[in-house]
């Protein structure tokens, strides 16, 4: 198959390493020239994944016409705050009926859409889908075992992708819930900046599983809400996801909680980390949607006052943590 990735970041790359190593025909678009001369000199993204080589079979190259020529998949591999203008930019060279598969993760602020709906929004003739789970780009593109699902409205689309993507290290599975999938990929990430934060103030294993669970509960509330499947929480974009992103030293958003934990603020923090932090940039967003639907998200809201008001990270916790006594599961009946 011929495949195009707009955007060329860790992700991006490797998924493109993983997919020219079984002979697919890949081409990678980058919009950063600087990046696009590194990637053509050196074989390899030493910013972003360093050790990694590319395939001598993988063209680079910053002419999204030329990119987006006949393409059989078509993968948005660009940050989330990037989606819309990649998007508008390539609509004119997509064909009718094209697939497209998102593999970022993340909610437009302002319009507080996932990223499928804003690829379908510039791209209307386009089908769209969205692959997620938990996966990290350093272990994907050295062959490490890994398992993700991808979400489509029409099933043909999802097994057209799975057939594209699946080989004996890198399992992929099916599920017509896109809004779910891309709820638990966006919003995981704002629960990892809190599992960093733990680490980074000191806490241990119980209070990082205390965290875990009930940011589950959180995003699963918001995401059922939203028209999600609880079982879609339950799976690899859900829990799977979440559980990677919160304990992994792979995680930007875990290593970005840990220093405002140690009481770096956030500015010195996205200096440090210097790539693009999704769960900053879905923490507003998230509150946001979640006073929309009336949903309870106590973890998110703290999260929000760590990033944008200066609370401090340890004051916050304790504030989720003495909240007045609930029951875990309301809707569970008592037996008398």
């Amino acid at each position: 198959m011929k495949v195009t990735f707009l955007g060329a970041g860790s992700w991006g790359t490797a998924l493109a390493i993983m997919l020219a190593k079984e002979k697919h025909d890949v081409i990678m678009w980058s919009a950063v020239q600087s990046e696009i001369d590194m990637l053509n000199t050196y074989r390899e993204h030493k910013d972003r994944l360093p050790g990694a080589h590319l395939p001598d079979s993988i063209e680079i190259t910053g002419d999204i016409e030329y990119a987006l020529s006949e393409p059989d998949l078509v993968v948005f591999a660009v940050a989330s705050p990037f989606v819309r203008s990649t998007a508008s930019k390539a609509s004119p060279y997509i064909k009718d009926g094209q697939i497209i598969v998102n593999v970022a993760k993340g909610i437009e602020d302002d319009t507080l859409l996932t990223l499928v709906d804003i690829i379908k929004e510039e791209i209307n003739q386009a089908k769209v889908a969205v692959l997620s789970g938990p996966s990290h780009a350093e272990e994907v593109s050295i062959g490490m075992p890994t398992t993700v699902v991808v979400g489509a409205h029409e099933k043909e689309t999802a097994e057209f992708i799975q057939d594209i993507f699946m080989n004996e290290s890198f399992r992929v599975y099916t599920s017509p819930d896109v809004t779910g999938i891309e709820l638990g990929g966006a919003i995981k990430n704002v629960i990892a900046l809190a599992a960093g934060m733990i680490d980074g103030l000191g806490y241990q294993d119980n209070t990082k599983a205390a965290l875990i669970t009930r940011g589950m509960s959180e995003i699963s509330r918001l995401g059922i809400a939203m028209g999600g499947k609880l079982e879609t929480f339950c799976g690899l974009s859900g829990i799977g996801d979440l559980i990677v992103t919160c304990t992994s030293t792979h995680s930007r958003n875990h290593n970005a909680g840990y220093l405002i934990g140690k009481g770096k603020t956030l500015k010195e923090t996205m200096e440090e980390i210097n790539q693009v932090v999704e769960g900053v940039n879905t923490a507003k967003a998230a509150k946001a949607l979640a006073d929309k639907h009336n949903v309870n998200m106590p973890i998110v809201e703290e999260i929000c006052e760590v990033l944008f008001a200066d609370k401090n990270a340890k004051e916050a916790l304790n504030d989720v943590f003495t909240r007045d006594r609930k029951e875990e599961y309301p809707d569970l009946l008592w037996e008398d």
